[in-house]
This record gives C-alpha cells, structure tokens and sequence, in this order.
C-alpha cells in the first residue's frame, strides 16, 4: 500500500476487486470497486459498486484529498 495513504494495511489484505481508497473525516478507509462518491463527511460507494472497511488512520482535516485510484 502506498505510504501516503497513512493506512497501516499490507496489499495482500486489500480484495482484489477494490480498485479506489479513500479516508472519511473520522478517519476511517474505505476500499471500493468503482469511483465513490463524496458526502459531507467522507465517501461513499457508488451504487453500481461494492466497498469494504480496510481500517482506522489518523483523523486529518484533509480528508478530501485521500481518494487514490490503487488499480
């Protein structure tokens, strides 16, 4: 996993499908299978995709710029 993500998670725990990460406010990443959508407070999935909870980071107020593209 990419060390700017500041997400302690190795690859190989990551499915296979998850093709985009992102953090919430709260500080939680979230893997999904297609581009997520953004809320208020964080992302979510796009109907047509799946996600997954991949763990706990640290809060940051730049939230908004944690969604990568991994695949």
């Amino acid at each position: 996993m990419d060390s700017s993500l500041n997400l302690e998670i190795k690859g190989d725990e990551i499915p296979e499908w998850v093709c985009w990460v992102a953090q919430d406010a709260d500080g939680v990443w979230w893997g999904y299978q297609v581009e997520p959508n953004q809320s208020h407070s964080g992302w979510y999935e796009n109907e047509v995709g799946d996600s997954v909870y991949l763990g706990l980071g640290q809060v940051t107020d730049e939230w908004l710029s944690t969604l990568k593209r991994v695949k």
